[in-house]
């Protein structure tokens, strides 16, 4: 009973979930960031025919 009893401890202890929400929204902000450059360095349609292409390619066999 007592193996089990420390076994929770340190679960409930254990921090190494808080590290992955960390990197993943290092990621998110470093992502949105890059599509806001990416928006602002092209021209109106230039992003808009970059995202479409991207899609295509994500989604179809299709991908030039």
């Amino acid at each position: 009973m007592t193996k089990l009893i420390d076994y929770m401890k340190s679960f409930i202890s254990e921090d190494d979930g808080a590290q992955v929400i960390e990197y993943a929204l290092i990621i998110a902000v470093v992502s949105i960031t890059l599509v806001i450059a990416l928006r602002g360095l092209t021209s109106g349609t230039g992003f808009n025919t970059f995202i479409a292409r991207v899609t295509t390619c994500l989604t179809t066999s299709n991908c030039t």
